[in-house]
């Protein structure tokens, strides 16, 4: 979906792909059919952004095979589906039953992550529609900081060498194909780059703004309790771009020192997905690796409110006596794109756990997912639109 921004330019609105996981160029070409077209069927659009996840095995497939990469940009074109952003956070396995901290592996101080984003950049400057000289991708915030992996500084400068490769291929690809590809670490809670504040240090010192900048994701923002009035004009005084944004929102629970609030913040503990539980206390912030590890142990104090990184769908927040952080996707995104000019064009919807909720509240069948999506995504509209941006054909 494309709106006009006042300024007059594009700003584009995607949903990931990532929430119908596929590893083989195959599963993305049913993921169009069986789930994408739906989407935008129910929106009655005639083209619909998508995010697109590509697995390793399928951007492998893709680089190595240019008449199937021809063919998926026209079955992209077939089925009203366009890519402006790729989602390159995930390598692989985003499917499997538990994905957990496998999902920052490889990190950036290994060399197929490298790779991996240097084949992602080349297929974008191929999909991108014909009209669009920009796409981006964004990625994991350079490591995972515990673990046997590196941590700390040596991640900092492991990344930091390899994202200096990569801005090298980028500007390269945009003198070969007239294609600009950006792209932008995504701050996420638990790793070495967990917020927009810790994006600044490392960003700064690589010192490539056109090439590399933030993705901020209104879950992670709203997790760690950073402030959008606060960390987005960070960003401008440090000279730190927004090449994408995700509209996502978290799971908050006001109260919870109270039976109810832990009953019901159980059932969202599942065993796929990480999901990080942060909490604000006059020492700062603290927080556990997973939402379990905070209802079991004695790390998080219940005084004050939590928030856990579980991706609610943004149209249906999670009943009383939970909440989602909402507000906070409607604050950041009014500082993204409803000022004099946007800080970003690339906005997508990643709403990934919707078969990580809560039995009751799953979608049981492929057209209630797509509802449910195209909800996610009338929503979004509609902030947009309130925000003076005109929706455009």
């Amino acid at each position: 979906m494309r709106f006009r921004h006042p300024d007059g330019s594009v700003v584009h609105l995607a949903y990931c792909t990532n929430v119908h996981p596929a590893e083989t160029l195959d599963g993305v070409l049913a993921q169009l059919r069986d789930h994408c077209e739906p989407v935008r069927r129910r929106l009655g659009r005639d083209r619909l952004g998508i995010g697109l996840w590509l697995a390793r095995a399928a951007s492998r497939t893709l680089v190595e095979d240019p008449a199937a990469l021809r063919g998926l940009r026209a079955e992209l074109d077939r089925r009203g589906l366009e890519v402006v952003t790729l989602n390159g956070f995930p390598y692989e396995g985003f499917g499997h039953d538990e994905v957990k901290y496998r999902v920052y592996r490889p990190d950036w101080t290994e060399p197929e992550r490298l790779a991996y984003t240097t084949d992602l950049a080349r297929l974008l400057a191929a999909l991108l529609p014909e009209d669009v000289t920009e796409g981006t991708v964004s990625t994991l915030p350079l490591a995972w900081r515990r673990g046997s992996g590196p941590s700390g500084n040596a991640a900092v400068r492991d990344g930091l060498s390899a994202l200096t490769t990569l801005v090298e291929r980028l500007d390269v690809l945009e003198e070969m194909t007239g294609r600009s590809i950006r792209v932008a670490l995504e701050p996420e809670p638990g790793c070495v780059v967990e917020t927009t504040a810790d994006a600044i240090g490392p960003l700064t010192a690589l010192g490539a703004p056109h090439r590399v900048g933030v993705c901020v994701d209104t879950c992670h923002l709203a997790t760690s309790f950073e402030d959008p009035a606060t960390a987005l004009p960070a960003l401008d005084t440090a000279g730190v771009t927004v090449p994408k944004a995700q509209l996502s929102a978290a799971l908050h629970a006001e109260h919870p020192h109270l039976p109810a609030v832990r009953e019901a913040l159980a059932a969202f503990a599942e065993p796929r997905f990480l999901h990080q539980t942060r909490t604000r206390t006059p020492d700062g912030l603290r927080g556990t690796d997973d939402l379990g590890e905070a209802l079991t142990g004695r790390a998080l104090p219940r005084t004050g409110p939590w928030r856990s990184h579980f991706h609610v769908p943004l149209h249906a927040r999670p009943a009383p006596p939970l909440a989602s952080t909402l507000p906070v996707l409607e604050e950041a995104l009014a500082l993204l794109v409803g000022g004099p000019a946007p800080r970003t064009r690339h906005l997508e919807v990643e709403t990934y756990t919707w078969q990580a909720l809560p039995p009751e509240l799953r979608p049981l069948t492929r057209a209630r997912l797509a509802d449910g999506i195209a909800a996610e995504l009338s929503l979004a509209r509609d902030l947009l639109t309130d925000l003076g941006l005109k929706e455009l054909p």
